[in-house]
C-alpha cells in the first residue's frame, strides 16, 4: 500500500497484512475521542478510491487507535452550525453517500469495536458487512440522537431495521438508549464478543470469513424480532400498519407531542420497510434537516453542550487545584437514600464502601435494597452472576466505624435531624484520618449549620443526591465559605465517578433545586385550595411537558416530607414562601402519600395503571375541587413563580451560572428538557414578558408573585440570561 497516500492522511491510517486484509486505523488527532467531522469526508472517500484501488485488498477492518472508544458519534458543533434545513439536509446525504460506498464495498467491511461506539459511530458499523465488539464495560452502541431533536441521518433508520427487525431497531432509535455488548450479541447488532486483547485479529478472522460467504441483506428480518407488539407481525401491510401505529400511539402518549424526532424517525423506517431503501434514505436526509433547525432541537443541543462543559469543571475557579483520590467511602445510614448511595458508589465508580447503620435490621433493610437492584439487571442480563458478586461485595455492611480508618469520603445520609447530624461529624472526626470529607446528604438543613459543630469545617460539603438515587441523575454539591476547594474539586469528581451529573452551588436554604421547586410545588398548593380539581392541576403540568405533575410528585415523595422543607424556606424567605396549608390539613387526616396508599390519589382497590382521584381530599380540604381554570392559567400560576425564583437564585450566587441553573431544573427536577431549562425558557419568552406576566399575577393574587429585582433590571437594559 502506498506510502504516499498514508502521508496524506490525518485521521485514517492504513496497513495491508501479507493476507490481504486491510486495517484501517481511525485516530482522531489531539482529542481523547474519535468523532466524525465533515472536514475530513474528503479524506475518508479518498481513503475507498485507493482501497478501491489495489488489487491485494481481500478484505478491511476499521479500528480505533483510541482503546475504550470506537467513534463516539458525529461533532455536534456541524450540526449546530447548519443555519437551514437544507444546509443540515446535505450534511445527511454526505454521510450516506460515504455509508453506501462502506455498504457496496467490492471486499468485506469490519467493524472492530472497543468503547463507544454511537450516533454516526454506529451507522458507520451498520453499512459494514460485519461487525465485532469488545466485552469491556465501556463497550456501548446505540443510536442516541434522538436526545438531540434529530435522527439518524447516516443510514441509521434504513440499515438497523434491516439488521435487527422494526421492533428492537425503534426501540433503540426512539429511546436513545445504550446496548452494551453481551446485549448487542443476541440481539443481532454485532457477530460476535471478545475480550479486547484478541479484537483485531478476530476482526481479521471474520473479514476472512465473509470472503466466501458475504451476508445477503434480508428484509424479511424487519419483521423477525419482538418487540412492541405481541401479535405475530409478519411482512404484510395490515402487520406493518398494526406495527407503526402502536409506536406512534406509544410516541404520543410519552412525550405528548412536545418532541418531532421520534415521529419522523417512525416515519422514515415506514417509508423503508414498505418503498425501499432509496426512498427510505431520502426521508431520512430529509427529516434529518428539517429537525436540525427546529426550537426543540436547538434547546437540546444546548443542553448536551452545557453537561459537556459541565463535565470538565471541576468546581473551582483556580484550575490548579486538584481533586484527590478516593479509594474507599463509608456511607452513613442504610435507608433507601444511604442504600442506593452505596449502590451507585460500588456499580459506577467501582470503590468499596464501608455501609453503616445503627441497627442489624436497618442494615438488612439496605443490603436487601441493594439485592433487588442487582437482581433487576441479572434478570435483564445486562450483568453476570460473576459480575453482581463483585458489586455486591465491594459493600461492607457494619454497625460500628470499624474500617473507617482509611475512608478519604464518608457520606452521611441520617434522619433530618441537625444534633443527630452533629454526632455523626464528631464520630467521624474521631474515628477516620483528619483529612476525611465528610459530606452531608442533608435536603433542607443549611450545610453551615452542620459544620458549625465539625472540629474542621473546611472538610464539610453538601452532596444532595435525589431520591431514587440509582435513577436521578443529578447531585448537588454545595458549599460554604469555609469549604476548602481541594474538598470541593474531590466531591464533584467523586460525584461525577458515581454517575452524576454535578452542579455546584452555594450554601443556603432549598439550595438551588429544592429552593426553586418549592414555589411551584406551593402555588398547586394554592389553586387546590381554590377548589381546582387535583387531576386538572396536574395534567396541565404534564402537558406543558414535566414527567409528572406537582401533587403526583407530592404523592410520590411524601406529603410528610415535602412539609418539612416548607417551614425552612418560609422562615429564610419570608411571606412569598408561606405555604397553601393544604399538606398541615391532609397530614392531620393520615394522608402522607403513596407509602401511606393515601393521599391525593388512591391506591388501594384499583387496577394497575389507573390513579384515580381520592376525591375526599377536597372534603378535607372543604373545597369543591368543582372550579373551572383554564389551563394555561394554571401551568403560568407555578411556573412563572419557579423561574422567578429561579432568577433570584441566579442574581444571588447561589448557583454560578444561568447553565449550571437550566441543568439543575432539567436533571434534578424534569423541567421540560426542549424548552432548554428555566433560563433558557425565560430568554426565549422574553424577560419583558415575563415580567408583564409576573406583575399580573401579583396584581391579582399578591406580593409572592413579585418580579426578582435582577428581572426588573434586565428588562430595564434588555438583556438576557444567556449571551449565545
Amino acid at each position: 500500500m502506498s506510502n504516499d497516500l498514508n502521508s496524506n492522511l490525518t485521521v485514517f491510517q492504513l496497513a495491508l497484512g501479507e493476507d490481504g486484509i486491510a486495517v484501517v486505523t481511525i485516530d482522531l488527532p489531539g482529542e481523547s475521542q474519535n468523532t466524525l467531522k465533515a472536514a475530513f469526508i474528503t479524506e475518508a472517500h479518498a481513503l475507498l478510491d485507493r482501497l478501491e484501488q489495489d488489487s491485494a485488498v481481500q478484505g478491511v477492518v476499521f479500528i480505533s487507535g483510541k482503546p475504550g472508544s470506537f467513534i463516539a458519534g458525529a461533532d455536534i458543533n456541524m450540526l449546530q452550525a447548519c443555519r437551514t434545513a437544507a444546509e443540515a439536509t446535505e450534511l445527511s446525504k454526505a454521510g450516506q453517500r460515504f455509508f453506501d460506498r462502506l455498504a457496496n464495498f467490492k471486499v468485506p467491511m469490519v467493524a472492530a469495536i472497543d468503547g463507544a461506539c454511537l450516533g454516526g459511530g454506529l451507522e458507520l458499523a451498520l453499512a459494514c458487512h460485519g461487525r465485532i465488539c469488545t466485552d469491556q464495560p465501556k463497550t456501548a452502541l446505540g443510536l442516541p440522537e434522538v436526545m438531540l431533536g434529530v435522527l439518524p441521518g447516516s443510514g441509521g433508520t434504513q440499515r438497523l431495521p434491516r439488521l435487527i427487525g422494526i421492533p428492537a431497531a425503534l426501540d433503540l432509535m426512539l429511546t436513545g438508549k445504550h446496548l452494551n455488548a453481551q446485549k448487542a450479541r443476541r440481539l443481532g447488532l454485532v457477530d460476535d464478543v471478545v475480550p479486547a486483547t484478541i479484537l483485531l485479529p478476530s476482526a481479521i478472522a471474520l473479514a476472512k470469513k465473509l470472503r466466501s460467504t458475504r451476508p445477503v441483506r434480508n428484509n424479511a428480518s424487519l419483521f423477525s424480532v419482538k418487540g412492541l407488539t405481541k401479535l405475530a407481525l409478519e411482512d404484510n401491510p395490515l402487520g406493518r400498519r398494526i406495527l407503526f401505529q402502536q409506536a406512534r400511539e406509544q410516541v404520543m402518549g410519552k412525550t405528548r407531542g412536545h418532541y418531532p424526532a421520534p415521529l419522523r424517525i417512525i416515519d422514515c423506517v415506514e417509508i423503508g420497510a414498505s418503498r425501499g431503501l432509496k426512498k427510505g434514505l431520502e426521508a431520512e436526509a430529509l427529516g434529518f434537516g428539517e429537525l436540525a433547525v427546529t426550537p426543540q432541537a436547538r434547546q437540546l443541543m444546548h443542553l448536551y453542550f452545557a453537561t459537556t462543559a459541565l463535565k470538565k469543571d471541576s468546581g473551582v475557579a483556580d484550575a490548579r487545584v486538584q481533586p484527590r483520590p478516593v479509594r474507599k467511602v463509608g456511607v452513613l445510614g442504610a435507608g433507601l437514600m444511604g442504600a442506593g448511595i452505596a449502590y451507585v458508589t460500588a456499580n459506577k465508580a467501582r470503590v468499596p464502601v464501608r455501609l453503616k447503620d445503627k441497627e442489624a435490621a436497618g442494615l438488612n433493610r439496605g443490603m436487601a435494597y441493594l439485592d433487588r437492584l442487582l437482581q433487576k439487571r441479572l434478570k435483564r442480563r445486562s450483568i453476570t452472576s460473576f459480575e453482581a458478586g463483585l458489586e455486591r461485595h465491594r459493600v461492607m455492611p457494619t454497625l460500628d466505624f470499624s474500617g473507617f480508618h482509611n475512608v478519604e469520603l464518608v457520606i452521611e445520609a441520617v434522619f433530618e435531624d441537625l444534633p443527630l447530624k452533629h454526632r455523626m461529624i464528631a464520630d467521624v472526626e474521631a474515628h477516620c484520618p483528619a483529612t476525611t470529607i465528610f459530606a452531608t446528604n442533608t435536603s433542607s438543613i443549611p450545610i453551615t449549620q452542620i459544620a458549625a459543630a465539625a472540629q474542621r469545617p473546611e472538610n464539610v460539603i453538601g452532596m444532595h443526591y435525589f431520591s431514587p438515587v440509582e435513577k436521578m441523575p443529578l447531585l448537588e454539591v454545595i458549599t460554604t465559605p469555609q469549604t476548602a476547594p481541594e474538598v470541593i474539586a474531590t466531591t464533584v469528581d467523586f460525584g461525577r465517578k458515581q454517575g452524576k451529573t454535578v452542579i455546584v452551588v452555594q450554601d443556603g436554604a432549598g439550595f438551588y433545586v429544592n429552593r426553586i421547586l418549592a414555589p411551584y410545588m406551593n402555588e398547586s398548593g394554592y389553586l387546590l385550595a381554590e377548589g381546582v380539581a387535583i387531576d386538572a392541576i396536574d395534567q396541565a403540568l404534564v402537558q406543558f411537558g414535566f414527567p409528572v405533575g406537582p401533587l403526583t410528585l407530592l404523592d410520590e415523595v411524601g406529603i410528610d416530607v415535602g412539609s418539612k422543607v416548607g417551614p425552612i424556606l418560609h422562615q429564610a424567605f419570608g411571606e412569598r414562601m408561606k405555604a397553601a396549608g393544604v399538606a398541615d390539613r391532609l397530614l392531620a387526616d393520615g394522608r402522607y402519600g403513596r407509602k401511606s396508599k393515601k393521599g391525593f390519589y388512591r391506591y388501594e382497590g384499583v387496577k394497575k395503571g389507573e390513579k384515580p382521584v381520592d376525591k375526599t381530599v377536597y372534603g378535607v380540604l372543604g373545597v369543591s375541587g368543582a372550579k373551572a381554570m383554564d389551563a394555561q392559567e394554571i401551568v403560568e400560576r407555578c411556573v412563572l413563580l419557579m423561574l422567578n425564583e429561579a432568577a433570584r437564585c441566579w442574581d444571588e450566587g447561589v448557583i454560578r451560572s444561568a447553565r449550571d441553573g437550566d441543568i439543575g431544573a432539567v436533571f434534578g427536577i424534569g423541567f421540560p428538557p426542549f424548552l432548554g431549562g428555566p433560563f433558557r425558557y425565560a430568554d426565549s419568552l422574553g424577560i419583558a414578558e415575563l415580567l408583564a406576566k409576573l406583575e399580573h399575577y401579583r396584581q391579582r393574587l399578591g406580593e409572592r408573585f413579585a418580579p426578582a429585582e435582577i428581572l426588573v433590571r434586565m428588562a430595564r437594559e434588555n438583556r438576557t440570561f444567556h449571551t449565545d
